[in-house]
């Protein structure tokens, strides 16, 4: 699929298409079952031209597992996001109090999940193909025109949202639960300490609902993609 977005905002990297499915490619790069790996490690691989994926069976994490639809959050865990003191890992401190982080995972959505999700550069994909979402990794440059033309044919002001949550659960569970509730809010996300190693330091993740990120590709053309201003500052990319 070519994409005129990231033609507009110069992405050096590929879009990636966040799909849902039973049945993994081949050659897909994944994790080794039974041993540990951070999800955005995947996605970062698919942005650069790697079909990726992960299921049920590759998938360790327990924040992992939750960003990518396929469990809750297991009991116990509030600790571990806040003061620790339960199980030999030291807390993480992201949230001040147990409490506070059981509001936050009481908070998490739930999808309808398959048996794996598929990272898959967006020039790659086929015609038959529907992902949940579109994800694009970039600067403060090319987040700002995103974010402008998320608001473009809105007359609301609130179209896109950041929100509290691991890496995974930022850059694919909101978008993929947006999706399935025909929501076109964008999340911009990884700001995840936990997960900002996996990752470019000068990079943010930018997620779209796909039915959103139709709409929004339709209107590159004749917006301010197009004008003086964003061309003179897209220069600097």
């Amino acid at each position: 699929m070519d994409c005129q977005i990231a033609k507009a905002i110069k992405l050096d990297s590929q879009p990636v298409a966040v799909i849902k499915t039973d049945t993994i490619p081949e050659h897909a790069l994944q994790f080794k079952e039974g041993k540990w790996g951070c999800v955005v490690a995947l996605l970062a691989s698919a942005a650069q031209g790697r079909i990726t994926a992960c299921s049920r069976k590759t998938t360790c994490c327990p924040g992992g597992n939750v960003g990518l639809g396929f469990q809750p959050f297991p009991s116990g865990i509030e600790y571990f996001l806040s003061v620790g003191g339960k199980g030999p890992r030291e807390g993480e401190f992201y949230k001040e109090t147990p409490e506070l982080a059981k509001a936050y995972i009481t908070s998490v959505p739930e999808i309808t999940a398959k048996e794996a999700v598929v990272f898959k550069p967006l020039n790659l994909l086929e015609k038959a193909e529907k992902p949940e979402a579109i994800v694009f990794l970039v600067n403060a440059d090319q987040l700002s025109a995103l974010v402008t033309l998320a608001n473009y044919d809105r007359p609301t002001q609130d179209n896109v949202r950041i929100k509290f949550g691991a890496g995974c659960s930022q850059a694919l569970l909101y978008p993929m639960s947006d999706q399935e509730a025909g929501n076109g809010i964008c999340t911009i996300g990884l700001t995840d300490p936990s997960a900002r190693k996996c990752i470019d330091k000068a990079l943010l993740s930018f997620s779209i609902p796909y039915h959103r990120f139709l709409e929004m590709e339709s209107k590159v053309s004749g917006s301010f993609l197009t004008k003086d201003t964003w061309l003179r500052l897209s220069e600097r990319i």
